[in-house]
């Protein structure tokens, strides 16, 4: 294979790649034998057809299948070999091509530009530490305890009233006759609520233990056997316990029931939830600040044909007449972001950052996790969108770097009061509310993320794309049948 460089203009260059006949005769000889004992044709055994008849028959498509081949392995080999990283896809022109013939084409692509890293260390971004007062913590565990349910049994003879829990039994019929779902053991009503089926929990304000209580209620338009939905029932209640709340008493059963060791312990840990909730609201805020000071590095020059695809990202769903009216600002936001991405990829790539498995698989458990009772939902959309995929294993690749900007750059270390954080949060929000009402830094079709959210850190760095070929004519002939 011979390569050559040639039309170097700024960015853009053409490379000349050549392959001989010999060579191009090699894979095809390769390619034949691969498929001799497998093609069945009449008149011949298995292993046994001559090769004039298999490339009589199956020529034109095993030309096809080789070159497809050769174009994808050697325009790959000729980038790497070269150090060249194309910023989007290349494309291919086919110069001399054909069975017994030389193989040459001209592979025209647009180079990533080259980046300023070594700014990285003199980054300055603050980083805080939410140091939590004593109270703050008796306050949200008093919360929790408020939330607590902690009935306890009243005597028989005290009456249920409002906030009371009655637990009972019960049949319903319809018209006289039981029905599909007209039954129910042990089910448990806080009253006052109204949870069950309207109205039907304030009839239970007044019963006893053992007493039996007749409550008639219209069942509700989505009940799941819809041919009694809307209808009046009869339930015929047996009471089984009244309960009443008691106060929760806050002491170390109370911290082992929520999983802590004794109440000194579940005190450390919602310190730390609490501490932790403030910090990656912080966290994002020192992330803005490093993807700022990204932002002014030095970049040769950005491709015009990223910018266009930026643009097109940042202006989705939006009217021609906004996209014109914004077009310079778009503009200015794209060169902004992609060049983010750009030294976060060099930044990645030099470092040798990579992505595991298992860091994208705790990523999604992570979702899982915050997502209670749409966990295979989650899931499912995941194994059916690729993308999404990809995009999410861009996120975690970006936050890795981030992490290792912050280890080697320059943290202004501040301990603040969970108000001062308060404080911070509530104006680093209010001024990104205002930024984002300006039409030309929002992309309205989904939440605002962060600047380098592009398609530009979406894989672990930069790699070399399988270029696309102009000969369609000669790359989709239909594949050797083996049967």
């Amino acid at each position: 294979m011979k390569v050559t460089i040639e039309n170097k203009k700024g960015l853009n260059k053409d490379i000349r790649v050549f392959i001989d006949k010999k060579t191009m005769n090699t894979h095809m000889e390769k390619k034949y034998e691969e498929i001799k004992g497998t093609v069945n044709i009449k008149g011949f055994r298995p292993g046994k057809v001559p090769m004039e008849v298999l490339k009589r028959q199956f020529g034109k498509a095993i030309f096809g299948e080789v070159l497809d081949k050769v174009l994808k392995d050697t325009s790959v080999k000729a980038l790497d070999e070269n150090k060249i990283k194309p910023a989007g896809q290349p494309k291919l022109d086919l110069k001399t091509y054909g069975e017994d013939k030389d193989l040459e084409y001209v592979m025209s692509i647009t180079e990533l530009p080259k980046v300023e890293i070594k700014s990285v260390e003199n980054i300055k971004f603050d980083q805080y530490n939410v140091k939590i007062d004593a109270k703050e913590t008796d306050k949200r565990i008093a919360e929790i305890a408020k939330n607590q349910n902690n009935f306890k049994d009243v005597s028989t003879e005290e009456k249920s009233s409002e906030r009371n829990l009655v637990v009972f039994d019960y049949k319903a019929t319809i018209d006289d006759k039981e029905f599909k779902g007209g039954e129910g053991k042990n089910t448990q009503l806080i009253l006052g609520k109204d949870l069950f089926i309207k109205g039907f929990d304030k009839q239970l304000i007044g019963v006893k233990k053992n007493e039996t209580k007749l409550v008639e209620a219209t069942l509700p338009e989505n009940y799941p056997q819809k041919e009694f939905a809307n209808k009046l029932a009869k339930f015929n209640c047996k009471i089984i316990s009244v309960k009443k709340s008691q106060e929760v008493l806050i002491n170390d059963e109370f911290a082992k029931n929520l999983g802590a060791k004794d109440l000194n312990d579940l005190k450390s840990l919602i310190s730390k939830q609490i501490n932790d909730e403030f910090k990656n609201s912080l966290d994002v805020i020192s992330k803005k600040q490093i993807l700022e000071s990204i932002e002014k590095f030095k970049v040769e020059q950005i491709p015009e044909n990223m910018i266009e695809e930026e643009i097109k990202v940042l202006s989705q769903g939006m009217s021609e007449d906004e996209i014109k009216k914004n077009e310079k600002d778009f503009k200015g936001k794209a060169e902004k972001r992609i060049k983010v991405g750009l030294v976060l990829n060099e930044f990645g790539e030099q470092n040798n950052v990579k992505v595991t498995e298992q860091e994208v698989q705790a990523e999604i458990q992570k979702q899982l996790r915050m997502m209670p009772g749409q966990e295979k939902m989650v899931m499912e959309f995941y194994q059916k969108n690729p993308s999404a995929l990809a995009s999410l294993r861009g996120n975690v690749y970006e936050e890795k770097i981030i992490d290792l900007i912050k280890s080697k750059a320059k943290p202004n270390n501040k301990d603040i009061s969970k108000l001062e954080a308060e404080k911070i949060l509530k104006e680093s929000h209010n001024h990104t509310h205002i930024h984002d009402q300006n039409p030309a830094t929002t992309d309205k079709s989904k939440p605002n993320t962060t600047s380098t959210k592009t398609k530009k850190i979406k894989t672990e760095a930069t790699k070399t794309k399988k270029p696309k070929s102009k000969a369609t004519k000669t790359t989709k002939v239909k594949k050797v049948s083996k049967k």
